[in-house]
């Protein structure tokens, strides 16, 4: 068993296992790719392609298929590459013109970006990645907030093609030792849907790395229902958008779907009670109808903290505020919330009951916080199951303990299997998990005399709020997503 070898690709599924002879022969043809993870199969432990010995050519230019092998299918990527190492070969009962495409043929780079953004569409992901290497470019795709190398390209066609996204992006195409940010709109799918792409560019050691960012895809998601809360929580949720005036923030890390829930929020406040409402975003992400949204300029003409102040002369009714970052930002929702207007934000902490404490390390006063922060929301995003292929069995008695439900032991439960629904993944979508705390006269007393986080977190299980694990488990014994997927978001 020296020689057999497992592979994953980032599907979710494992491969194998392969002799490393046919490992070397993928790579050579670039169906292997460096990023890849491999691992013997008498050993548990993965690394990726790229430093076992052997299989060096993943990070290398893909070698000329052979007269003996075949030509690439029509609409594959094969066909957009053409010259670049590839041999025509002329279809059955037809003569050749006996032409051999040599390297030197530049490729169509207006076609292969094309591609690269219906691939990614298609697929549903949220980001495509152009990733150069020393002797490669790596084109990477995240769907459901997992990271899948789906290609590799040529070092040679790394200029023009950053050079074609920038042009997309209206970036200057003559820098590249500077960190660079645009947006364009393509219209990709059957139906040519107008989708908005946040662009990205940075230098690296091996060139410019690439990001795009496909924006607003399912623009009906963007309302409160279709989030994954509970009833309970979603009648909380609604009740607090209703107020005149108060902070409402958000908090998690980065990919947890806070902008989302904001933009839900805003959609549902307008829907049901409108009014003035004004935006301050870096940058905006949805397009919504009768909200006036503001872009904070990288170049720092248009700062949150001057921003901030000329809204409030605006005369609005609610301001969404895309993050709260420091002090001065802190300090301006605040005011705002004080003096009458509804205040929507997100911040970066673990818990809802988190905010509290982080508002109060960045400098405003318990007090302050206290007679302003209306609910705090933790939210994560973990991958749905697909309905078609999940697969049944009972949750054993560590599990159940872990999620602190040891009498759900034996209940059943779903694991990802795969099927053509879901492209062999096992999980088809996201659906959140949420913790809505709702400051009440007790908790703001708390506040004041200088509570900290465990002591609020405390409190609020006394009060019997559902936690975060609490709605974990709920969605865990509803089907609606794996232990496994648990695991990996939440640390019990």
């Amino acid at each position: 068993m020296d020689d057999q070898w497992f592979f994953e690709i980032g599907d979710g599924q494992t491969y194998g296992p392969y002799t490393l002879d046919k490992l070397q022969k993928w790579a050579a043809t670039g169906n292997l790719m460096p990023t890849h993870r491999v691992r013997r199969a008498d050993s548990n432990e993965w690394t990726i392609a790229a430093y076992v010995p052997g299989l060096e050519l993943t990070t290398a230019d893909t070698q000329e298929p052979t007269a003996a092998q075949e030509a690439p299918k029509p609409a594959s990527f094969g066909t957009l590459m053409r010259g670049l190492g590839r041999k025509s070969k002329s279809s059955s009962g037809e003569k050749g013109d006996g032409k051999v495409r040599t390297p030197s043929e530049p490729p169509d780079i207006v076609a292969l970006c094309a591609e690269l953004m219906e691939t990614a569409f298609v697929r549903g992901a949220s980001d495509l990645h152009i990733d150069p290497e020393e002797n490669v470019i790596l084109v990477q795709i995240r769907v459901d907030g997992v990271l899948e190398t789906i290609k590799k390209l040529p070092k040679t066609i790394q200029g023009p093609l950053i050079g074609r996204f920038k042009v997309l992006s209206k970036m200057d195409i003559a820098e590249r030792r500077m960190a660079q940010d645009g947006q364009f709109v393509q219209c990709l799918g059957p139906d040519q849907r107008r989708i908005h792409f946040r662009a990205a560019s940075l230098p690296t050691t091996h060139g410019e790395r690439m990001t795009l960012r496909l924006l607003a895809l399912e623009t009906e998601q963007l309302t409160l229902n279709r989030l994954g809360m509970s009833e309970a929580s979603l009648r909380i949720f609604s009740e607090y958008t209703a107020h005149k005036q108060g902070m409402i923030l958000l908090s998690g890390p980065t990919g947890s779907g806070k902008s989302t829930t904001l933009y839900a929020a805003l959609r549902h406040r307008l829907a049901h009670h409108p009014g003035r409402f004004i935006t301050v975003e870096e940058p905006v992400e949805f397009d919504i109808v009768g909200v006036a949204q503001i872009e904070v300029d990288t170049a720092d003409k248009v700062r949150f903290d001057t921003v901030l102040r000329n809204i409030l002369r605006s005369d609005p009714d609610v301001i969404m505020i895309g993050e709260i970052r420091d002090f001065d930002s802190a300090d301006v929702a605040i005011k705002a919330a004080l003096t009458g207007h509804l205040v929507f934000s997100s911040i970066h902490t673990n818990s809802a009951a988190g905010v509290i404490t982080r508002l109060i390390d960045m400098g405003l006063q318990p007090f302050q916080v206290a007679a302003t922060i209306r609910l705090c929301i933790a939210q994560r995003l973990v991958r749905r199951l697909c309905p078609t292929c999940r697969r049944p069995r009972k949750l054993s008695e560590t599990e159940a303990s872990s999620l602190g439900r040891p009498e759900a032991a034996g209940v059943t439960v779903y694991d990802p299997a795969g099927c053509d629904r879901c492209n062999e993944r096992g999980y088809r979508g996201r659906i959140g998990l949420f913790e809505l705390l709702p400051l009440d006269d007790a908790l703001a007393r708390r506040i004041v005399e200088g509570d900290d986080e465990v002591q609020i977190s405390r409190h609020a299980r006394e009060r019997k709020i559902p936690s975060l694990r609490d709605d974990a488990a709920n969605k865990l014994l509803a089907g609606l997503t794996s232990f496994e997927e648990l695991v990996s978001v939440y640390a019990w």
